[in-house]
């Protein structure tokens, strides 16, 4: 089995009927944060691929996208995600002019079939609007930030491994309505994975005869699940950071606390990501946790102990 940074399996379904993708890691921290002391109504205009890469191939450049051009939709799906609905009111604004078209036609219909010149605001209440907007976008996408391999062969018979890496960036910030001040803005990066194992054999079988033997596979990570994980990292970072700034606050600000340390950790480099997936693994989840320590320092602690 083959394996990504997030424990997901890269191999491909059994299957070839639809199905649903599992819920990522980021999607899970996102599930877990404790609830708002408010709802933020929040706003996307649009959320684009600012890198301008094409995606290339053994044969030149094509005329495909490195990234996905949906990021908008990834987006407004974490923001629903972020503790299970609790923390953002999301309001339509990518297509608003789809929206402000059928209401008009809804008017239009109750003023030529019921008479009404002003229409009744129990059957078309006025539009929610936002107070924050996020703006940002794909900002980087790298190819081959890794590659190697390795392989050996004896009396014909050999095996070889190569891996790649790419990485993808995101930028995301929240701007005030009212002001237009920037409020806060994060980065988050994401790895995306790629590895090939395959073995051969030579061997004559008999003379002049020459048996040849190759095998092999590669898996992918999908760009759409690494740019989704992004999203949902600088989503996550962005409702923490918010809460450190003072724009939005926990219910229960007390029993925050571990988490709030937990991001400063790892937003000032003391920790990475695995660190701190490791203890809300050991923690059973995000909101027990109490925490974080490297995994090696508690080895060393159990050693000292014994």
């Amino acid at each position: 089995m083959t394996v990504g940074d997030d424990g997901r399996d890269l191999m491909p379904p059994e299957t070839s009927l639809a199905y649903f993708p599992k819920k990522t890691q980021t999607q899970n921290l996102l599930n877990e944060l404790p609830g708002p002391e408010r709802q933020v109504a929040i706003a996307v205009y649009g959320f684009t691929d600012q890198t301008g890469q094409f995606k290339s191939s053994n044969t030149g450049q094509t005329l495909s996208r490195a990234v996905t051009q949906g990021a908008s939709s990834i987006l407004v799906r974490a923001l629903q995600d972020a503790g299970q609905r609790q923390w953002f009111t999301v309001v339509e604004r990518e297509r608003l002019d789809n929206l402000l078209k059928e209401r008009q036609i809804i008017a239009e219909m109750r003023k030529r079939y019921l008479g009404e010149e002003d229409t009744d605001p129990n059957a078309l209440p006025a539009l929610l609007f936002a107070g924050v907007l996020l703006e940002g976008g794909i900002v980087g996408y790298d190819t081959n930030t890794v590659t190697g391999g390795a392989g050996a062969a004896f009396l014909g018979i050999g095996g070889r491994t190569e891996y790649r890496q790419d990485t993808v960036t995101v930028y995301l910030r929240a701007v005030s309505v009212r002001t237009g001040e920037v409020l806060t803005n994060v980065t988050a990066s994401k790895t995306i994975a790629s590895q090939a194992i395959g073995a051969s054999a030579f061997r004559f079988v008999a003379f002049k005869e020459l048996l040849e033997a190759e095998a092999g596979i590669t898996a992918n990570e999908p760009d759409q699940v690494a740019l989704q994980q992004a999203i949902e990292k600088a989503v996550y970072g962005l409702i923490l950071e918010g809460v450190e700034l003072g724009l939005w606050s926990f219910r229960d600000m007390m029993a925050a606390g571990p988490l709030m340390q937990t991001y400063r950790a790892e937003r000032d480099g003391i920790y990475d990501a695995d660190d701190v997936q490791r203890a809300v693994r050991r923690a059973g989840s995000l909101s027990a946790l109490t925490v974080v320590r490297d995994e090696r320092e508690d080895n060393g602690e159990e050693e000292g102990d014994s």
